[in-house]
């Protein structure tokens, strides 16, 4: 059976649309076009985008909060990150809808680059709607499905879990356990789904259907999933939900990928 998430001619299908943002956030996206324009100018910026619950439709006001893309003209320099994250404090200070602001910075030829081309290259053509400047999705091409899609966005949980084990060791605030744990819910569901994404034959990113998709052909683990996917939509501060994701759920989805997908290709 097909899944759904698919143009016509069976690839992905762009997710979100200008259109289809919730009437209280329309103040936020317009606020974050201008002092995009006005912080970063045509010079440095080639555009920008919006990815999220915000573009999809689904957002909540209080608790989505805003992401953004900027593909530069250049690789990001330190410069670039701090006026980055000058916008973030701006933003989610001026806007009680929002929950948080987070500013993707990528150099336009990475994104477009044959190593990003099934990453960056994807999340932009399809995760990705425009807000300024010339969409690159038109220099990329049309994705499906597949098992090479899934690799390369998600192939390197491996190299996460380390990473993860560290910052829980460090958490020692009930806000650095929520943070911790919403970013590794999200992305554990997100790797589950594209696991079983070529089989399935689809494309979603709504956290709760991905748990439940993922369920269907692991029985065993969805209670563990749907954990994850709360998780991910309400952070927990509790230590024994972070572990059992990251000590136990974690590796076991980081040995599947490996055995069904690859690994994905080394980056710099």
């Amino acid at each position: 059976m097909s899944g759904i998430g698919l143009a016509h001619d069976g690839t992905i299908a762009r997710e979100g649309a200008l259109s289809r943002v919730p009437e209280a956030f329309a103040p936020v996206v317009v606020a974050s076009r201008a002092r995009i324009t006005e912080t970063f100018g045509s010079t440095r910026l080639h555009s920008a985008y919006l990815y999220g619950s915000i573009p999809r439709g689904t957002a909540v006001p209080g608790v989505a909060d805003l992401d953004l893309l900027l593909a530069l003209r250049h690789e990001p320099t330190e410069t670039d990150r701090a006026d980055a994250r000058t916008i973030e404090t701006a933003l989610d200070r001026r806007f009680a809808q929002i929950n948080g602001v987070g500013i993707l910075l990528s150099g336009t030829r990475t994104l477009l680059s044959e190593l990003e081309r099934h990453d960056g290259g994807f999340f932009v053509a399809c995760l990705c709607t425009p807000l300024l400047g010339n969409d690159l999705a038109g220099q990329l091409p049309r994705y499906r499905p597949t098992s090479l899609l899934a690799r390369e966005t998600n192939g390197d949980l491996p190299l996460v879990l380390p990473r993860w084990r560290a910052r829980a060791v460090e958490a020692t605030t009930e806000a650095d356990r929520k943070a911790l744990s919403r970013a590794v819910g999200r992305r554990i569901v997100r790797t589950a789904f594209t696991l079983i994404m070529p089989r399935w034959g689809g494309w979603t990113s709504d956290l709760e259907e991905s748990a439940e998709l993922f369920g269907r052909y692991y029985p065993e683990h969805v209670e563990q999933m749907r954990v994850a996917a709360a998780t991910g939509r309400r952070p927990s501060a509790d230590p024994a939900v972070i572990s059992m994701l990251v000590d136990r759920l974690g590796p076991w989805l980081a040995a599947e990928y490996m055995a069904v997908h690859g690994e994905k290709a080394p980056r710099p």
